[in-house]
């Protein structure tokens, strides 16, 4: 019988161009669209029975518009 195979999961999470912005007096730690992306993404890996979560990497503050080449 062959075994049956299993994922670990890294989520990378990216700010998006939308929610560029963030507040300092709002009190939030991290963008909405950080936080939309965190929940869709550990909602599908909950949702297969062949994965779980190894870690999640997060860009939240940069984006391709703010990219800025390192030499």
């Amino acid at each position: 019988m062959k075994a049956k195979e299993f994922y670990s999961a890294g989520l990378y999470l990216r700010l998006s161009r939308d929610d560029s912005a963030m507040d300092a007096d709002s009190g939030r730690t991290e963008s909405i669209s950080i936080g939309s992306q965190r929940e869709l993404l550990r909602s599908f890996v909950r949702s297969r029975r062949d994965m779980e979560i190894y870690d999640t990497y997060v860009d939240d503050g940069y984006s391709g518009i703010n990219f800025v080449e390192v030499r």
